[in-house]
């Protein structure tokens, strides 16, 4: 697999009339086409601040985040961004949620109305395609939002802490459905979050950051002995609890995550 996203010697310090808040020192690591890798750090270092900079919400201070071989400003054709809210508008029912990327560039054809259909079929969300918001779970919410990330056909998606806002159990449950969605379409992923067994049974790799300023303390691949792994599986997995003492050590003591 070709690399799809390098970042080289990313700093980033934010500045206000109170003064300066050095954010990020140094910042190397590099994403291969259909990996998904997961950021950890202490509260307050820097991760969603890197997703900002690699979607081009905030300009890159110094160093190079290289995509598809070029430093150029993406656009959010080529980027998905998903936070921990929905953002699903309770004045349009679900199918019209999920169209409005393409509606809003004009890229609605009806190969791509065909193209979301299926997907809401695939994913369970087919016959709720006429309700409003409101009247769905929290997961079933996240998965139209998800699905309206990928009918723009991003060719890198990234998760902001997408399911904090769940309940425990639901959240287990989502982040299987979020998963699996994202290995089936072949999507590249990065996702930014406190939980490490959230981290471990998603990702391909595990990048540990350390306390603000955040450098990169860690890269830990993640390889378990089951097959057709699926992020639920994954944390039947005999070195499931080895990864998650690993991560917690890495975090020191005074690094909280």
């Amino acid at each position: 697999m070709g690399v799809i996203l390098s970042l080289e010697h990313i700093s980033f310090t934010y500045h206000s009339e109170k003064g300066e808040i050095r954010a990020l020192d140094d910042i190397s690591f590099s994403v291969s086409q259909g990996e998904f890798v997961a950021i950890i750090g202490p509260s307050g270092c820097g991760k969603s601040t890197l997703l900002s900079l690699i979607s081009g919400l905030h300009p890159v201070e110094r160093g190079n985040i290289i995509f598809h071989g070029n430093t150029e400003k993406q656009t959010s054709t080529n980027i998905g961004y998903m936070l921990q809210k929905d953002h699903l508008f309770e004045w349009r029912t679900i199918y019209r949620n999920v169209i409005l990327g393409p509606e809003i560039n004009k890229s609605l054809t009806k190969e791509k109305e065909a193209e979301i259909e299926d997907m809401l079929k695939t994913y369970g969300l087919l016959e709720f395609k006429n309700k409003k918001p409101s009247e769905l779970s929290g997961g079933m919410r996240q998965r139209a939002a998800l699905i309206r990330t990928l009918a723009m056909e991003p060719d890198l998606l990234l998760l902001d802490e997408p399911f904090s806002a769940l309940d425990y159990q639901t959240r287990i449950s989502v982040a299987d459905d979020i998963g699996t969605i994202i290995k089936k379409e072949g999507k590249t992923a990065i996702l930014v979050t406190h939980d490490l067994s959230e981290a471990i049974s998603l990702a391909d790799r595990v990048i540990v950051l350390t306390k603000r300023p955040a450098t990169v303390k860690k890269i830990i691949p993640i390889e378990l002995s089951i097959e057709n792994r699926t992020p639920f599986s994954s944390r039947t997995a005999p070195e499931f609890k080895e990864y998650f003492n690993l991560l917690w050590k890495e975090l020191s003591a005074h690094e909280y995550v």
